[in-house]
């Protein structure tokens, strides 16, 4: 004797192409019974899977994106955070990095510094500018420097070098000084300290006048009267120096 088929909810003329023969609960219904159930009950829909298969795939494509965004977008504000910090924090108009030997020479060689002539250096760091003026040239050193510590040091040294009488260290704002009696300007600027300290010289500088410029360049002056090039400072970096004068 066949044995019964139950039909599906979902059609009423049962397909056995459609349908998977599972038994039934042995304790409550005969060992031979059996019941078809349609194969779309039994599987969840493939579909299914590439929905959410998709919208898992977008959200981790958005979430890379927005890493990737964050991680372009940290150098630049940084970058942007370090030009306005430039600008407002006095003592980033000159950060101090020691000029080389041979650069501090090239300057004042290139500005024709006489014995006598006042040659002020912008950020004098550890004054070795104004004192290599004193010792070769002769002139009087006039540095000026924000940071304590390094306006110590550098008075200490001139102490020590018996410079004394013809070098001194300003500890002040550069862009609040007095440089109408300079005959000598050194410059190791950042462009945003350049540009803030510009109309100043313009107003305060005497005519005849030279400023060098270590690597940036005053944009707004005439063409530098002229342009010398270090290829190597004894430390593998180059250098370029630029003569304005008044």
């Amino acid at each position: 004797m066949a044995p019964p088929v139950t039909a599906s909810p979902f059609t009423s003329n049962p397909d056995p192409a459609r349908f998977f023969i599972a038994p039934t609960n042995p304790r409550r219904e005969p060992a031979d019974q059996v019941v078809f159930l349609p194969l779309r009950r039994r599987l969840p829909s493939l579909s299914l899977f590439v929905k959410k298969s998709n919208r898992m795939n977008r959200t981790l494509m958005k979430r890379t994106l927005l890493s990737l965004a964050t991680l372009l977008a940290v150098p630049a504000l940084h970058l942007l955070a370090q030009q306005k910090g430039a600008v407002n924090d006095k003592t980033k108009l000159a950060p101090y990095y020691p000029t080389p030997e041979i650069v501090v020479d090239k300057m004042l060689s290139l500005a024709g510094v006489k014995p006598g002539e006042k040659v002020y250096d912008l950020g004098s760091g550890d004054g070795r500018i104004p004192i290599a003026a004193a010792r070769k040239y002769k002139a009087q050193g006039v540095g000026v420097e924000l940071d304590e510590s390094l306006v110590r040091q550098s008075t200490e040294r001139i102490r020590t070098l018996g410079l004394t009488p013809s070098v001194k260290i300003i500890q002040g704002d550069l862009l609040l000084q007095d440089y109408t009696s300079a005959d000598v300007l050194t410059i190791y600027l950042l462009p945003v300290a350049i540009e803030k300290v510009t109309p100043i010289l313009e107003k305060q500088l005497k005519k005849g006048a030279r400023v060098v410029a270590h690597d940036f360049e005053f944009f707004t002056w005439n063409p530098p009267a002229k342009i010398v090039d270090i290829d190597d400072d004894g430390e593998g970096r180059s250098h370029r120096l630029f003569l304005y004068r008044r």
